[in-house]
């Protein structure tokens, strides 16, 4: 009988221990700090000319393909203008059999090569997404890699937080969690898990402790809901992972 008593003991305290560790973890708040991210590009133009005209200011939505800055390109615009002339008059006398096709080819692929040029004259955006800075103006002669224009996608926003070893087994991709502004208190939004880094490394050192800049730790990349546009690049966040 008191074999049966001590085993029910045994039994009991086991519970009462696995209830404890549960209520711990239960009660723990898995919160990792981040920064708002966007994915930012920025314009430059292909060759060298003055700007004619930039259409947007910055804070403006874009569309991917809207043309965004228009150079003047005097000398382009005139080289493809005999391009296309010269181009015409070959094409009509190799039809005729009075010049041969290598005089032909010659002038298309000129004709080809000017109007590929003056399409740079053109700067579009390769991505629907916000105007974050307008570097130049009309009437500068800018050259090419001159920045023009940064953009961001705001709407695909995402943080990296950096978690121990030992919590990745809680981990995958695709799996959802909360973000928190911390001036906004508990209201949350909505995030997924995109991308877990396969290689440890030390926590970054914009970390604030020495504690944890010392810690080996796996980057977790969070993509955010940010339909309402509230998350800006450099922005706080707190990230509650799930249990």
């Amino acid at each position: 009988m008191n074999q049966k008593l001590k085993r029910a003991a045994a039994a009991a305290a086991a519970l009462a221990l696995a209830f404890a560790a549960w209520s711990r973890l239960k009660d723990r708040d898995f919160r990792y700090a981040g920064t708002v991210e966007a994915t930012e590009v920025s314009l430059s133009p292909r060759l060298s000319s003055t700007i004619a005209k930039v259409a947007v200011r910055e804070g403006d939505a874009v569309q991917a393909g809207q043309v965004l800055v228009e150079l003047a390109c005097e000398d382009v615009r005139l080289a493809a203008d005999i391009a296309q002339r010269e181009f015409k008059r070959s094409e009509q006398l190799y039809k005729e059999g009075a010049a041969p096709f290598e005089a032909f080819d010659r002038d298309r692929n000129r004709r080809d090569d000017t109007a590929l040029k003056l399409s740079w004259c053109r700067v579009e955006s390769p991505l629907a997404g916000t105007v974050l800075a307008r570097l130049h103006e009309p009437g500068e002669l800018v050259a090419p890699g001159t920045k023009l224009l940064t953009l961001a996608d705001l709407a695909g926003v995402y943080a990296y937080v950096f978690v121990p070893q030992g919590e990745l087994h809680r981990l995958k991709p695709g799996a959802e969690v909360q973000a928190f502004l911390p001036e906004a208190g508990r209201e949350a939004r909505r995030g997924r898990i995109a991308f877990i880094r396969p290689q440890a490394e030390f926590t970054p050192k914009n970390v604030q402790t020495r504690e944890e800049r010392t810690r080996l730790v796996y980057g977790v990349k969070v993509e955010l809901d940010n339909a309402d546009g509230a998350l800006k690049p450099g922005m706080p966040v707190e990230v509650l992972l799930p249990l």
